[in-house]
């Protein structure tokens, strides 16, 4: 699987699935009308708008931007792996010596409002708790606090914040990953998502470990974890995705995202195994959909999203692999659209990612 934490360069297209669906940043009043089980279901379209966001200020750079979120002020939270995704000629300004007088990398976190400015912007290490190696994931919960996890070879542990950077709280320790049944640490986890009915947070675990972990969102406890099928995880190697081999009765790595709907069926991104589980809160399996099932590589299930009414029709899944958003009937998990064909211009993607 090509990876992320691999000296590969992807240039992400940022934060288009959640800005386009939580701002509606250039969203179109266009139609598609697409079949799905034999009657007519319209799909939601949008069209990029190529200006947003305005120009960073101090000559920052994004690196990789790897995780995004959108918060109940419609601002848009990104968080990007900084230098390691930029090359010594975009960051001269930074160097020792300085050889250019552009650019620099972008702390960590950005913030955004609806309009394309840049409203917040902090992160990195500091006294009291571990920074990631590698950033992976970003989410703001419905108190305000701000979570964040890691896929860098000793990330086992998630961190969370205010929206000012505040810390708050460090669940697990760098290094001390013990597998996928460890009660107190992760293995690289991809995303966090909390719960406001229960102020649980669900954890995406990840690259290195293959399950669903719940914790409380207050004092970190583990309150339960499953694996794919909600069978007991195991760490065995699974070996490549072979596309004509039965299902997986384990996740593979990464088990990328976790989302709760709001009829309360949790979604787990399954993504080198190019499906997508869904699950009652307790872990009890429900149904699961395979999506692009020939794709090998880094899988084709990388992330989703839910349409903004309040049933939740629609799921917007992200496929960085085939360079697509797949429009997803909820109820069916039938696939009726999608947009997206790779490149570098607006619009389109390179490893669309969260």
């Amino acid at each position: 699987m090509v990876e992320l934490g691999q000296k590969h360069k992807f240039v992400f297209g940022m934060a288009l699935v959640a800005g386009i669906l939580g701002l509606g940043v250039g969203q179109a009043v266009l139609q598609h009308k697409a079949e799905a089980q034999g009657s007519s279901v319209t799909a939601p379209m949008f069209e990029v708008d190529p200006l947003w966001p305005k120009p960073l200020p101090n000559n920052w750079l994004l690196g990789w931007t790897i995780g995004a979120w959108v918060d109940e002020q419609d601002h848009l939270w990104i968080i990007h792996r900084g230098a390691g995704g930029l090359h010594n000629n975009e960051r001269g300004a930074e160097l020792t010596p300085p050889i250019a007088e552009c650019c620099r990398t972008a702390p960590p976190i950005l913030v955004f409002d609806p309009d394309g400015n840049l409203v917040r912007s902090w992160g990195g290490p500091g006294p009291g708790y571990e920074w990631p190696q590698s950033n992976h994931g970003i989410h703001v919960d419905y108190k305000g606090n701000v979570w964040i996890g890691g896929n860098g070879e000793k990330d086992a542990h998630l961190l969370k914040f205010t929206k000012d950077g505040k810390f708050l709280l460090q669940v697990g320790g760098s290094g001390k990953n013990a597998g996928s049944n460890d009660l107190e640490n992760f293995g690289r986890v991809a995303k966090i998502w909390v719960d406001p009915k229960t102020n649980e947070a669900y954890i995406a675990d990840g690259y290195l470990n293959k399950r669903v972990a719940v914790i409380d969102a207050d004092t970190g406890k583990m309150k339960r974890y499953w694996g794919a099928y909600g069978n007991r995880p195991d760490d065995t190697n699974l070996g490549p995705y072979d596309p004509s081999a039965p299902p997986a009765q384990q996740f593979r790595n990464p088990v990328h995202c976790v989302e709760r709907s709001n009829d309360g069926l949790v979604y787990v991104c399954d993504r080198a195994n190019d499906r997508l589980q869904v699950f009652a809160s307790d872990g009890t399996f429900v149904k699961e959909a395979f999506y692009a099932k020939n794709t090998r590589g880094a899988g084709s299930v990388w992330d989703i999203t839910f349409s903004k009414d309040p049933e939740q029709k629609f799921l917007l899944l992200a496929d960085g692999q085939n360079e697509r958003i797949r429009v997803i009937v909820r109820e069916t998990l039938e696939e009726i659209t999608s947009f997206g064909d790779g490149g570098r211009q607006p619009g389109q993607f390179y490893g669309v990612h969260s």
